[in-house]
């Protein structure tokens, strides 16, 4: 059988550098299952791809992540995408001979990726259309070069760096931080500002971004006050965090729950997360003055962001009041008292707001005690639960009672009692009301069975 054509492995060869890596790892393990001479030389492509890729990631490895923007949106140092491919070619073609010696494993691997990442430097330098179009990112392309070439001048530090950027973080000793330190001095030898350069490598490489602050503190023993770090060049860093605190307070400020909120409201839950433990991580390592510019930034983010969880907080028993009415039964005579009012829509806008409103206060007990109200929102959310088993109870009082005209809708608004109890943590509670809502249907099912079946 005929194999590839020219024309289908040039085709095929430029959809290979499109796919993502993990779609060409599934791709890769498909076709290794394919009958047929086309299958086989597609496969053995997609392993030369896989190779150049781990050679690639093992030589620029250091720098790879900062060819992507953060996925917390946090301000870093990045370059395009479409630079990466074209910076390997042009650090490869020189040290063709060298790249075998990749697959080798460590500690030749780094030797190796170390020698790689100054042919990349040199060929930024010397090169820069073959590694930077001049048309991609013009705005900001001569900058970025020059960035660029300063980060791979030291990749070989910045290697180094990783192997022991675990411990950094964790609970260093004095040898540790004697390494670090070290590593920064070496690094703002090669270039004046090869410290931060050096921080936003190890940056790019952190999913957290505040744990970038245990790496700031530790470069030098002042650190650790707002008014020597906002001085130094290691400032920038605490500025991108705060920013990024500034931002999320303004988008949780302007957050209100209603019935199609739930994906809005799992966004700010996860603004207010990420802003509890990047306040957190600052209360820890810094020491905040509350003139400074920093701290007057913080505190008044802060304040909005605990301005919005108190009013979720104390909002939330109207929106469980709006969303389960109760109507007037009478006792005797002219005496009346109030009862669940089961003919109300157990899909109503009230009811889903409600859900929602409810959700936020269960899930925000973490974020609550770093804001200071959690002592208000646990005493709301307690009435809560205590209320909302109390009109489960009564709701099945009128069930067995038999004073119920649409008992699929009574106990609809059951189950929806059940879910406003679990977003509340209430399991229990929430459990009752839902073996209660079985023993009726087991029980309905019984009584309209024929006698034969009794």
């Amino acid at each position: 059988m005929a194999g590839l054509s020219v024309a289908h492995r040039a085709a095929l060869a430029h959809l290979i550098t499109l796919c993502p890596p993990e779609l060409l790892d599934g791709l890769r393990r498909a076709v290794g299952g394919w009958p047929g001479d086309k299958a086989q030389e597609l496969g053995g492509m997609l392993n030369e791809v896989d190779q150049e890729r781990r050679r690639r990631e093992r030589a620029l490895g250091p720098l790879t992540p900062m060819f992507r923007d953060r996925m917390d949106g946090i301000e870093a140092l990045t370059f395009p995408a479409q630079v990466l491919p074209r910076l390997w070619a042009v650090a490869r073609e020189s040290e063709i001979d060298l790249l075998a010696r990749l697959d080798r494993g460590e500690p030749e691997a780094s030797i190796i990726g170390d020698r790689l990442c100054l042919a990349a430097a040199a060929a930024v330098r010397d090169r820069p259309d073959a590694v930077w179009p001049p048309s991609l990112d013009a705005e900001r392309r001569d900058a970025g070069l020059e960035m660029l070439a300063r980060c791979l001048d030291l990749a070989h530090l910045a290697r180094k760096a990783l192997k022991h950027l675990e411990t950094w973080l964790g609970r260093p000793d004095g040898d540790s931080l004697a390494e670090l330190r070290l590593l920064i001095r070496d690094a703002a030898e090669i270039h004046e500002d090869g410290a931060p350069r050096l921080i936003d490598i190890l940056f790019a490489h952190l999913k957290d971004a505040a744990l970038v602050l245990r790496l700031v503190t530790q470069t030098t023993g002042s650190a650790v006050r707002d008014e020597f770090l906002s001085a130094s060049e290691m400032g920038v860093f605490v500025e991108r965090l705060i920013a990024g605190i500034e931002v999320r307070a303004a988008r949780v400020a302007a957050f209100r729950p209603g019935p199609d909120a739930g994906p809005a409201a799992e966004a700010a839950l996860e603004d207010i997360r990420w802003c509890t433990a990047t306040l957190g991580e600052l209360d820890v390592t810094l020491e905040m003055q509350p003139g400074s510019v920093w701290g007057k930034d913080v505190r008044e983010a802060r304040l909005k962001v605990a301005r919005r969880l108190t009013e979720t907080i104390r909002s939330a028993p109207n929106a469980v009041a709006a969303a389960l009415p109760v109507t007037r039964a009478t006792l005797a005579g002219r005496m009346t008292r109030k009862v669940p009012d089961l003919s109300s829509d157990p899909a109503s806008v009230a009811l889903a707001t409600a859900e929602v409103q409810l959700r936020l206060l269960g899930a925000l007990r973490p974020a609550a005690a770093v804001f200071g109200c959690e002592s208000d929102r646990k005493q709301q959310a307690d009435a809560l639960v205590e209320t909302l088993s109390r009109y489960a109870d009564e709701g099945f009082d009128l069930i067995h009672g038999g004073d119920v005209e649409d008992l699929d809708r009574a106990l609809g608004l059951m189950e929806a009692v059940a879910r406003l109890l679990v977003h509340l943590e209430a399991h229990e509670a929430a459990r009752t009301v839902r073996r209660r809502a079985a023993a009726t249907i087991h029980g309905t099912a019984v009584r309209g069975a024929s006698p034969e079946a009794a």
